[in-house]
């Protein structure tokens, strides 16, 4: 069975609450053996610790999320230290700007990326990014900080700015917005991208794929983005697998 690495499920989130064990089921037969999981927000730190101790093939990252600024308080970036010496996880994220969404402040997101970005380089631990009609600003954050490696997540940038955050070493995930037909700029960078800058995800909850537009988004709907990358690249499913799940590994250890 092709063996398959979600690089970024949120399988703490609530909509999870009632089936978690049935979703992991689903996931695993699917051939998905491993996922990172990442926080987005200073309560569901210890949720994500318990359930990534509790399931093989989980892997944590803790980090706060701009969507989730209204929660966030200063001194959880002490707290972000702290967890970050103690628990050593595999990444720090879900961190980042968002320029999208109304009424987040962006003097406050910059001031939590920036401090984000600065604990990842004291760690040496990749970041996991979230860049949302930020991207620029993103790229001109990570050299400005320097020394990062990471991922920029739900990638829908163009194809000049990927090649800027692959001359600094970074990834790009790589979803279900690929499975649509409409989705035609996403398809050319992942058709022509180098393949060790290629991370697969589901962001489930979120962002289902094109034959499950409407549905609560699973690990184990990976295989489609896998199938679609694959015809993309004109390569193997095998290939692109076997790849990807090498450079998540290489990402985070």
């Amino acid at each position: 069975m092709i063996r398959l690495y979600d690089s970024h499920c949120h399988l703490d989130a609530p909509e999870f609450d009632a089936d978690r064990e049935a979703v992991l089921t689903r996931a695993r037969a699917a051939g998905v053996a491993r996922q990172l999981v990442p926080a987005v927000a200073r309560p569901g730190w210890p949720k994500l610790k318990a359930l990534c101790a509790a399931e093989p093939g989980l892997r944590p990252a803790y980090g706060l999320h701009p969507m989730n600024l209204g929660e966030h308080r200063p001194e959880y970036l002490q707290d972000l230290a702290a967890w970050l010496a103690a628990e050593r996880p595999a990444a720090v994220g879900e961190c980042g700007l968002d320029f999208f969404v109304e009424g987040l402040d962006p003097r406050a997101q910059r001031e939590y990326f920036r401090r984000q970005l600065e604990l990842a380089r004291e760690f040496d631990l990749p970041v996991v990014l979230h860049a949302r009609r930020a991207v620029d600003e993103v790229i001109a954050g990570l050299r400005r900080v320097g020394g990062l490696r990471g991922v920029v997540h739900s990638w829908s940038g163009s194809e000049e700015q990927a090649r800027q955050l692959f001359g600094l070493g970074f990834c790009l995930g790589i979803g279900g917005p690929v499975t649509f037909e409409r989705a035609q700029r996403l398809r050319r960078t992942v058709a022509r991208m180098p393949l060790e800058h290629l991370l697969l995800e589901t962001d489930a909850p979120d962002q289902p794929g094109a034959t499950h537009r409407g549905r609560r988004n699973e690990p184990g709907f990976l295989p489609e983005v896998l199938r679609v990358v694959a015809q993309l690249r004109g390569v193997s499913e095998e290939a692109v697998a076997e790849a990807t799940w090498a450079n998540a590994e290489r990402l985070f250890g």
